[in-house]
């Protein structure tokens, strides 16, 4: 009897190990997912049951096989909380290429411990977190945790493919939610939704399988219209013991309205500041600036992220004893600065390197920064208020071109910021180049950067002339050259311009062959490569930001030498942008003309040939050169 109790047993164990083997062995993954994927999910199961309005519960499970080395960036598990949740039932287990256990992890391997990041002195976000090593490639992880919220603001999102090379074997998100509490959400075309309904609840259920991964493909904006997605939002909430509405953007307004309304008395101090302060200024714009370059001067950004502190700013009162505050406190206090000179405002809430906010969806997640606006009848003035140097009234192209939401004593109200055109991102260069018989050069190069390009060179303004040079010897590409002098002037501090002023040598700016000297008239601004052809290319594309360089280049022929050969004028047009150079010989000198401008929009898959094909006679055309000959 023992015997065969004992055989029982040994088959049932053989029995689990061949159904782990079955499992997670890499030798079951389908073909086609193992295509340019680093990494596979072999299953995934989301779920996220609402109680009420402000109690939830989230199980998550996940298991992810490893391929090679390039996806150990895979081999983690991380998840965030604060005092509003908790996090528990951790458990984790690492397999090898058979399914076969390696390792499980207690919940002590766990790592707990807070995400306060640079610049933030106060918050309550931590993260426990887990990092799988393995040195044999494939290997899988599986881990899943619960997770309790005592409030909550929206609903878990879903996206199963997160990440370029990540190939997906199979995902769900199931949803469990009372028929008494009222949400919405988005989802992805294509993607159907399961739901079954009860006396008291409703489950929706989405899924996917057998996604193949996407590859990285040049300048892309992102994976969204190709994989599988859903955004659910609740439309009543509490949360840190505040109640609101998210059901449109007029009622998510109106609920931070009412969190900051009561926070924007100055102490009377401050007040007495203002007033002298703006005691000769004539127009509101002349009052906007003196009291934005006073909120500059005297405060600094720091991060507060305490429970509704991610909502609510810290008081007007308090930042004008501490001097300090996070996007919200510091627009609040500006709005509080304005409020005083008689001037009216209203709050911002922004995405700041995010989409627009969407205009029949409103949720929280689509924004993650705050500032002012100072609306006028023909000049309405937008305020970054965490910035300590750009100029007043310039938002900066992250905040650029989007629909934001206004936060009113009437309740959110959705427009949008200003559009930085291609025009106004200029970057104007004017240079002389003085050239020797012996093949050097004496250069004097004069540039001015606007809007978008003055924020890429605004660093150059604050660092150290030490630094300024280094970063000018690795930049310009001139040949053997040696800087005699280099400046960064802002000379308006209410205008987003930086003026650049070098003055430089080159012992070897002309190449030599045979009796003749040749010269590459693009000195500084040529394009050095060309993006990556893609076959069957199926993500969207798009250029960064609309911008115009114009480029004037005068060279003074060396002693002795004529011009033997000239290029002739070329022009660039298509729906990217256009391109035009230009060299005209005149005595002794040849002008040198450059310029482009490129258009900032999104492009479809099927046009990125043509872009190519764009840049690569830009790139062409800017390794054009001058041939002198000697002077008989």
């Amino acid at each position: 009897m023992k015997l065969n109790t004992c055989l029982f047993l040994a088959l049932l164990c053989c029995t689990g190990l061949a159904s782990a083997q079955e499992t997670y062995d890499t030798a079951g993954i389908p073909a086609e997912l193992l295509t340019k994927s680093t990494a596979v999910v072999r299953m995934e199961e989301q779920n996220f049951t609402v109680k009420n309005t402000h109690n939830a519960t989230y199980n998550y499970k996940i298991a992810i096989t490893v391929l090679n080395k390039n996806g150990d960036g895979f081999s983690y598990m991380s998840e965030y909380y604060d005092k509003f949740s908790s996090i528990y039932n951790l458990k984790a287990v690492m397999y090898d290429a058979k399914g076969i256990k390696i390792r499980s992890y207690k919940s002590s391997d766990f790592k707990d411990e807070s995400i306060t990041s640079e610049g933030t002195m106060y918050d309550d976000n931590r993260r426990k977190g887990l990092v799988f090593l393995n040195a044999t490639y494939p290997y899988t992880i599986e881990y899943s945790y619960s997770k309790d919220y005592n409030g909550y603001l929206s609903f878990p999102s879903w996206e199963p493919i997160e990440a370029y090379d990540l190939a997906i074997e199979k995902s769900s998100y199931t949803l469990e939610i009372p028929k008494s509490i009222n949400f919405r959400y988005l989802k992805s075309e294509q993607l159907k939704t399961d739901s079954t309904v009860t006396d008291t609840k409703t489950t929706y259920k989405w899924a996917c399988q057998k996604l193949p991964a996407f590859e990285h493909e040049p300048m892309s904006v992102g994976l969204k219209n190709l994989v599988p997605w859903v955004t659910a939002s609740p439309n009543e909430f509490e949360y840190d013991n505040s109640k609101g509405n998210v059901e449109n953007w007029k009622n998510l307004g109106s609920w931070v309205y009412q969190l900051s309304n009561s926070g924007q008395i100055l102490p009377e101090n401050t007040k007495a500041i203002v007033k002298t302060l703006i005691a000769s200024a004539k127009t509101d714009k002349e009052k906007i600036a003196i009291l934005y370059q006073y909120l500059q001067s005297n405060t600094r950004y720091v991060g507060v992220q305490l429970g509704i502190g991610g909502f609510k700013p810290i008081t007007a009162e308090k930042v004008a004893a501490v001097n300090y505050g996070d996007c919200k406190a510091l627009s609040n206090y500006m709005k509080a600065l304005l409020s005083e000179a008689g001037i009216a405002s209203h709050l911002v809430i922004i995405g700041s390197g995010l989409p627009s906010l969407k205009t029949k969806y409103a949720s929280f997640g689509q924004a993650n920064h705050m500032i002012l606006c100072v609306p006028a009848a023909k000049d309405t003035t937008w305020l970054e208020c965490t910035s300590q140097h750009t100029p007043v009234g310039y938002i900066g192209d992250d905040n650029a071109a989007r629909t934001v939401l206004l936060v009113t004593e009437e309740g959110g109200k959705l427009v949008n910021t200003p559009v930085y055109t291609p025009e106004a991102n200029l970057q104007s260069r004017k240079t002389t180049v003085l050239l020797a018989p012996d093949r050097s050069a004496a250069i004097h190069i004069k540039t001015s950067y606007c809007n978008a390009q003055y924020e890429g060179m605004l660093r150059m303004l604050l660092i150290e002339p030490v630094e300024q040079r280094k970063k000018l010897m690795n930049n310009l590409g001139i040949p053997n050259m040696e800087i005699s002098s280099a400046s960064f002037l802002q000379p308006d501090k209410t205008s987003p311009k930086i003026e650049e002023d070098i003055v430089l040598n080159s012992s070897q700016m002309l190449t030599q062959g045979g009796d003749k000297l040749f010269l590459t008239l693009n000195l500084l601004n040529r394009r050095e490569s060309v993006p990556a052809k893609v076959e069957n290319r199926k993500t969207s594309f798009s250029v960064p930001y609309g911008y115009r360089d114009t480029d004037e280049i005068i060279y003074t022929l060396p002693e002795g030498y004529k011009a033997e050969f000239v290029p002739q004028d070329i022009l660039l047009e298509s729906e990217f942008g256009k391109y035009t150079a230009k060299a005209v010989l005149k005595d002794n000198t040849i002008v040198y003309t450059r310029n482009q401008q490129m258009n900032s929009k999104k492009y479809t898959p099927e046009k990125y040939k043509d872009l190519v094909d764009f840049y690569k006679k830009i790139y062409l055309a800017d390794k054009q050169k001058v041939v002198l000959a000697k002077v008989n």
